[in-house]
């Protein structure tokens, strides 16, 4: 082609022809698929280090943990209430018994939130991983108090019990059932009597009751062993050889400092899971958010 034939064709071409031009020559620089036009770029897939699959998968693993965790708590509180409450009676204060319960009270909820955020992660409903937020902010609120009411009980326990242990066997043994009952298994479990001295027993509203064995000096919980071949009730002796001449105040006391201070490291302990909970489900939370809001887009 001649120089003039270019110069009159680019001036009847125009700008717009020069555009075309290089578009079509950009065109042919891009790669272009076999079977046709290039497809549309896709969205990138959530596959990073804090996407909601990670997050999932791990808010998966760290459920099992919280699960195992509030098994351990049921337990514990559990294993108090069974085995520990007995002698609840002689305590002035409920706190004792309180922790136990609460303590309980807060494994079951472990179980039911644990299953309320497996469903709420599977059917990733940001609504349930609201509500389990709020049950973790729950569970951590009462697992602390138990732990704190424990601790702080645990140093307070031995002041109330000089003040009012000597005066609830004095008074209330075979006046009230429950105190009765309490005693009775505390002496036979401790192999104690009385409150600080087996002696305590002759000033007792018990030693005045007419429905005691006139014979006896102490209550047969304090024997030994409660079988007598002679027929006369076996608390009719003092003897050393017969029962214990310690009271049950020590024994008692360090029985009750050793559950206080176990109810107090499971409360406190395990309430730490509950806020690596509430920090992973807000995050999944908020990744799910997300996640819809750029699909309605």
């Amino acid at each position: 082609m001649t120089r003039s034939k270019l110069q009159l064709l680019l001036w009847t071409s125009g700008p717009s022809g020069l555009k075309d031009s290089k578009m079509s020559e950009h065109a042919k620089m891009m790669p272009r698929s076999p079977g046709g036009p290039s497809p549309s770029p896709r969205k990138p897939v959530d596959t990073a280090c804090c996407g909601a699959s990670f997050l999932a998968e791990f808010f998966h693993m760290f459920n099992l943990v919280f699960l195992l965790g509030g098994l351990a708590v049921l337990g514990v509180g559990v294993w108090t209430i069974s085995d520990h409450l007995a002698y609840a009676p002689l305590l002035s204060t409920v706190t004792y018994a309180e922790c136990a319960w609460v303590l309980a009270l807060a494994g079951v909820l472990v179980v039911v939130t644990a299953v309320l955020g497996c469903v709420g992660v599977w059917r990733r409903n940001r609504c349930l991983l609201l509500g389990y937020t709020f049950l973790l902010l729950l569970i951590f609120l009462l697992e602390a108090m138990v732990g704190v009411l424990a601790y702080v009980y645990k140093e307070n326990v031995e002041t109330e019990l000089a003040v009012n242990l000597n005066r609830t066997f004095m008074d209330f043994y075979s006046v009230d059932a429950a105190k009765t009952e309490a005693i009775d298994r505390m002496q036979r479990e401790y192999k104690c009597c009385g409150a600080q001295t087996y002696e305590e027993w002759r000033l007792s509203a018990w030693m005045k009751s007419s429905a005691r064995d006139k014979r006896s000096k102490v209550p047969n919980s304090c024997c030994k062993t409660e079988t007598s071949s002679s027929g006369a009730p076996c608390g009719a002796s003092d003897h050393p050889s017969n029962i214990p001449h310690t009271g049950c105040f020590h024994r008692l006391l360090e029985e009750l400092r050793r559950q206080l201070e176990v109810l107090g490291a499971v409360g406190l302990g395990l309430s730490v899971i509950q806020v690596f909970g509430m920090l992973l489900s807000c995050a999944l939370y908020i990744k799910l958010r997300g996640l819809v809001g750029g699909a309605g887009d």
